[in-house]
């Protein structure tokens, strides 16, 4: 049995772990395979009675006015994906798949929610209560230099689209508007269609190159006579005036048209990322909702998404004039959902992990038999965070092929690279999910057999795309040592994978269990890999060392590590340091007071055969001998001991261990820097 033929749902199956505003084809599958969490339980039960709270509330003003939800939380928490289903499941139109019936969002729900009859009642009352929602990513709907009405024009503009009028243009969908109002919208396009054979939908947005034919079709159907078309419109847009109070006319409008019940959600993913610190959207969006609310009698609402709470987004914003009431702003989104994304282990087991009857079965018995041998594999030095081994036979079931201590670790990852700039804006803006990272890894090794063990680094490929080049180049650098081995390439990824997660210390023994790859692997094999990698990184400075702490350098860190290795020193430079290092920081006294008559004799000290200070007449010889003194093969320890006791000398004879890092670090022709 391999790893590909353990899970009950195919491996290889294409997930959409990547959640997209605008894609809509792939409903069936996001809330067939939606997992409800603990922490997105509690906060679907919170949006759900505000909504009805909103429904029941329908002519209080002070509540119409706090029609806005804001949801939180940092890259890969899970905040679009809960928006789009919450889009679903407000809209609940039937969604479709080959070879399955067709079902409404709410029955997917319903599932999901078994044996809570109350929780199913309030899911079935918000689904049948008419909605019609827009979901937009407002950072794609945006003009490239937006305005300070900037959040304005993008909410009229899908506004415009979701009811079939121009979005890129507000005259014209102004113009569209006013036609639609008369009953003549519809006859419009027929007319430009038979009298023209123009597609007016198609050809609008360059509407300029048409000006006889829709003066034409305008005239037929409005009957009178215009001549010129874009003065018509630019007087019409005159008396149609963008503003927040229009606007809000306008939904109300729309809704009143369409049935007294009829209820309208905007939805707007990574808000908090578009206001970034300017005030005057931050007031923009808060006027909107406000106005929403209060002139559409709550049957509108605003949800949006963003990295950071709304007080961050708000402090934020108004930083430099704390004369503001932020209590307005903040009180017109009541609803304040933050997700953490602590539940990321539970959504992957659930939709990537779980196992076949018969795999379960075999993993147990795996488990029985070598469970105190998995959980002494998974063990880490100095850690700043609780990373988890096996506990338990039904935790490795759930989480096999990966360690448990992976799933934080990878979240912190992606967290901590995007956060200091090692990817470019496609990762930040959530073109690669958790998800993803898991199923790539799993996928690299479905050809092994049971026991096999996802390493860290498999992780690599899922950002490798979307690195910066800079570290992409760093990386590709280990192509150029001539002595490499495979293993090389894959501790430099591991190393660049922790560089910027402070919590996890890049030492040996933490990387070796990084690089446990099945149950019964050697670990004393793979330290020695290992160490021979980092050996030859360092040499070829693509890390450096500090301690016993290992670091993946950047292109900048690199060029200044180069320069340090390139500076030139004697032997008697190196004698000072290591004098330095043993008599000032570590042998620090000077004399020597015998035990038996309480006599102080001064200390010549030597290092490397070498003196270290100004020799004293008729003292006792401290000599220190580094790994890096001449003929150090020589001194055995029965010679050290030899020069010691001889008396007519007066001497100890100190020998330090052999470490062969100081060796490699030091031959006679390094630099001094590299000690």
């Amino acid at each position: 049995m391999n790893i590909e033929s353990i899970f009950t749902k195919d491996i290889n199956r294409p997930i959409n772990g990547v959640i997209k505003a605008d894609q809509r084809d792939k409903a069936y599958n996001e809330l067939e395979e939606y997992v409800i969490t603990k922490e997105v339980d509690r906060h679907l039960r919170q949006f759900v009675n505000a909504f009805l709270q909103g429904i029941d509330s329908r002519n209080d003003a002070e509540v119409s006015a706090r029609m806005g939800v804001w949801v939180s939380g940092f890259f890969g928490s899970g905040k679009s994906h809960f928006i789009k289903i919450l889009s679903y499941l407000l809209a609940n139109d039937a969604v479709t798949e080959d070879g399955k019936p067709d079902r409404v969002p709410l029955d997917f729900f319903i599932e999901k929610a078994a044996g809570d009859s109350a929780f199913q009642g309030d899911l079935r009352r918000m689904a049948n209560a008419q909605t019609e929602v827009i979901l937009f990513n407002i950072d794609s709907k945006a003009e490239q230099n937006h305005s300070r009405d900037a959040i304005l024009q993008v909410f009229l503009k899908v506004f415009n689209e979701h009811l079939g009028y121009c979005g890129d243009h507000p005259e014209v969908a102004h113009m569209e508007r006013f036609l639609d109002g008369k009953g003549k919208f519809q006859a419009f396009i027929d007319v430009l269609a038979a009298d023209h054979n123009l597609d007016w939908r198609a050809e609008r947005d360059s509407y300029q190159f048409y000006g006889s034919e829709v003066a034409a079709a305008l005239s037929k159907v409005l009957s009178q006579r215009i001549e010129d078309p874009q003065a018509w419109i630019d007087n019409l847009d005159k008396g149609l005036a963008l503003t927040i109070e229009n606007f809000a006319k306008w939904v109300r409008q729309y809704l009143d048209q369409s049935g007294g019940a009829k209820r309208l959600v905007f939805l707007a993913d990574e808000v908090g990322q578009f206001i970034g610190g300017q005030s005057q959207l931050m007031l923009n969006l808060q006027t909107i909702t406000e106005n929403l609310g209060t002139v559409c009698d709550g049957r509108a609402w605003v949800v949006v998404t963003s990295q950071e709470d709304i007080e961050a987004v708000v402090g934020g914003a108004f930083e430099k004039d704390r004369s503001k009431d932020f209590s307005k702003i903040q009180g017109r989104f009541t609803t304040r959902l933050s997700l953490s994304g602590a539940n990321a282990d539970e959504v992957i087991q659930r939709r990537l992990l779980e196992k076949a009857p018969a795999a379960q079965d075999a993993l147990k018995a795996l488990f029985r038999e070598k469970g105190d041998i998995l959980r002494n594999q998974i063990t880490f030095r100095d850690s700043g965070i609780t990373l988890r081994s096996f506990g338990d036979a039904d935790g490795f079931v759930e989480c096999y092929p990966f360690a448990p201590y992976q799933f934080l670790l990878v979240q912190k990852i992606f967290e901590a690279s995007r956060q200091f700039g090692a990817t470019g804006g496609h990762l930040s803006k959530g073109e690669r999910s958790m998800l993803d990272a898991f199923q790539t890894a799993a996928k690299a090794i479905k050809d092994k057999p049971i026991g096999a063990l996802v390493p860290l680094d498999a992780f690599y490929p899922a950002i490798e795309s979307f690195l910066e080049g800079v570290v992409r180049t760093a990386i590709g650098r280990v192509e150029n040592i001539a002595d490499r081995s495979d293993f090389d390439a894959r501790v430099l990824k591991t190393l660049f994978l922790i560089r910027y997660v402070e919590e996890v210390p890049a030492n040996i023994d933490n990387l070796v269990t990084f690089f446990v790859d099945e149950v019964d692997a050697d670990k004393r094999a793979l330290r020695s890999e290992i160490e021979q990698s980092l050996l030859r990184l360092e040499r070829e400075t693509l890390i450096s060392r500090n301690g016993d702490l290992y670091f993946f350098l950047t292109n900048e860190e690199r060029d200044i590590n180069k320069e340090i290795k390139d500076q030139d020193y004697s032997q008697a430079d190196l004698n000072r340091l290591l004098g330095d290092v043993i008599f000032e920081d570590v042998l620090r006294d000077r004399r020597y007071r015998h035990a038996a008559n309480g006599k102080d004799f001064d200390l010549t000290r030597l290092i490397d055969l070498t003196p270290f200070g100004n020799r004293v007449e008729g003292s006792l010889i401290l000599s220190v001998l580094t790994p890096l003194a001449p003929d150090f093969g020589t001194f055995n320890d029965a010679r050290c001991i030899e020069l010691s006791v001889d008396g007519s000398v007066g001497q100890v004879v100190v020998k330090l261990r052999d470490d062969q890092k100081l060796s490699d670090e030091c031959p006679p022709s390094a630099p001094m820097a590299q000690i």
